[in-house]
This record gives structure tokens, sequence and C-alpha cells, in this order.
């Protein structure tokens, strides 16, 4: 009977030995997951900045064409009605 008990308890420690490995191995992938989140957020916000300044600059660059294009259609207004053809 004596051996019937040791024969229990070693088959507990292994089994013990075996979560303690299994949660060592969790918590290492965990530690790497948790970084690579990290990274990921950070590539993401870097990503999110760099399209608001593209909007920014789209829409600078839609004001200044609208800008000359008034411009534009403001002279050739004005030039037009001074023009006489000979026609």
């Amino acid at each position: 009977m004596s051996n019937e008990i040791k024969n229990k308890f070693d088959d507990i420690d292994g089994k013990i030995d075996f979560v303690i490995e299994l949660c060592q191995t969790l918590q290492q992938e965990n530690s790497e997951l948790i970084l690579k989140i990290k990274n990921l957020e950070t590539r993401l916000d870097k990503k999110n900045v760099t399209e608001e300044e593209f909007s920014e600059q789209e829409a600078l660059i839609k004001s200044k064409i609208d800008g000359l294009l008034n411009k534009l259609n403001y002279f050739s207004s004005e030039t037009s009605g001074n023009y006489q053809s000979s026609l």
C-alpha cells in the first residue's frame, strides 16, 4: 500500500511539473503577444497620423486649386467682355 501511495504522489508530481511548464510557456507567449500588440498599436497610431496629415494636405491643395480656378474664371470673364470679335 505504501508503494501505491508513492506512485500516486509521483503521478501527481509529474502532472504538477507539466502544469508548471505549461503555465511558463503560456506566460512567455502572453508576453510576446503583449509586445506584438503594443507594436501594432504604435504602427496604427503612426498610420492614423499620416492619414490625417495627408487629408489636411489634400484639403489645402483642393483649396488652392479652387482659388486658382476662381481667379482664372474671373480673369476669363473680365477679358471676354473687353474682346471684340472681328468675325
